[in-house]
C-alpha cells in the first residue's frame, strides 16, 4: 500500500461498535494496523473485533467499556493499548453524542454538558492522555470526527454543531502545540451519513428530499464513504497535513452554497 501502509502502528477507534467508527476501524486493519476496537458496549465491541479478525487480523476489543465522559475509562483505555501492543501510533476519536433535538431555547443544561462533555472535553482527555506516548514513539496522529455541521447554522442540532465546530479548534490547537514534536492532529467533517446516530436526520422526508434531489451525489453517505479520509490522516499519505478538516458529504456544503 506504500504511503498508505499502517503496518506496525496501533491505533485506538473510540464509538468503534457500529456506524462510522466501525468502518473506520474496519479499514485501518486492512491497511495493516494493529486496532483496539472500544465503545460503551465491550460485548459489541468484541464482535466487531471477531469479525475484522475473520477477515483482515489485527484487532482487539478494548478490555473495559469506554464511556467518554469518563476521564478514567479514557485513561484505562490508552493503558489498555499501550500494554497491548506496546505502543500507540493512530488515536479516532469518533464516540459523540446528542440527546438534544430542537432549537436553543429547548436546550436543557444537563444536556448541554452531556453534550460538550462528551464531544469535546473527551478528545481533550484522549490528547492529554496519549501524548506522552506520541511523544515517546517521536509522532502521532489524532482524528477527530467533527461534522459539516461545525460550518452551519440549524434550528434542529444546534448544540452538536457548536461542539463539532469546537473540534476543529481542538485540532488547531493540538497541531500547534504538538507540531514541533512529530505529532499532527485534524479533522474529519462528514455530511449525513446513514447510521443509528443521525437516523433523526436521514429519515426525516424533507432532508430525503433535498438529498435526492439537490446534493450533487444524490444520496446519503454510508460509513465506510468515511473510512477512506481516516486512513489517510493515520498515514504518511498525510505527513505534512495538520490542523485541517477533510470535508466528506457528498458536495452538501457547496450545494447549500449555491441554493
Amino acid at each position: 500500500m506504500g504511503i498508505f501502509d499502517l503496518g506496525g502502528k496501533t491505533a485506538i477507534v473510540t464509538g468503534a461498535s457500529r456506524g462510522i467508527g466501525e468502518a473506520i476501524a474496519r479499514r485501518l486493519a486492512e491497511a495493516g494496523a494493529n486496532v483496539v476496537v472500544s465503545s460503551r458496549d465491550p460485548e459489541a465491541c468484541g464482535g466487531i473485533a471477531a469479525s475484522i479478525n475473520a477477515d483482515v487480523g489485527r484487532a482487539v476489543a478494548a478490555s473495559t467499556k469506554c464511556h467518554i465522559g469518563r476521564r478514567n475509562e479514557i485513561e484505562a483505555l490508552v493503558d489498555f493499548a499501550t500494554n497491548k501492543f506496546g505502543s500507540v501510533d493512530v488515536v479516532v476519536a469518533n464516540a459523540a453524542v446528542n440527546p438534544h433535538y430542537g432549537p436553543l431555547s429547548t436546550l436543557e443544561d444537563d444536556q448541554f454538558d452531556k453534550v460538550m462533555t462528551a464531544n469535546v472535553k473527551s478528545s481533550i482527555w484522549l490528547a492529554q492522555t496519549v501524548g506522552p506516548e506520541f511523544e515517546r514513539r517521536g509522532g502521532g496522529s489524532f482524528i477527530i470526527v467533527s461534522s459539516i455541521g461545525a460550518f452551519v447554522g440549524t434550528d434542529a442540532i444546534g448544540v452538536y454543531n457548536m461542539s463539532k465546530a469546537a473540534d476543529l479548534q481542538l485540532a488547531r490547537n493540538l497541531a500547534v502545540e504538538w507540531g514541533p514534536k512529530g505529532i499532527r492532529a485534524n479533522c474529519i467533517c462528514p455530511g449525513i451519513v446513514k447510521t443509528k446516530f443521525a437516523e433523526a436526520l436521514w429519515q426525516n422526508p424533507e432532508v430525503e428530499k433535498h438529498t435526492r434531489e439537490r446534493l450533487p451525489l444524490r444520496r446519503f453517505g454510508e460509513p465506510d464513504d468515511i473510512s477512506g479520509a481516516a486512513v489517510f490522516l493515520a498515514s504518511d499519505a498525510s505527513a505534512w497535513m495538520t490542523g485541517q478538516q477533510i470535508v466528506v458529504d457528498g458536495g452538501a456544503l457547496i450545494s447549500l452554497a449555491t441554493l
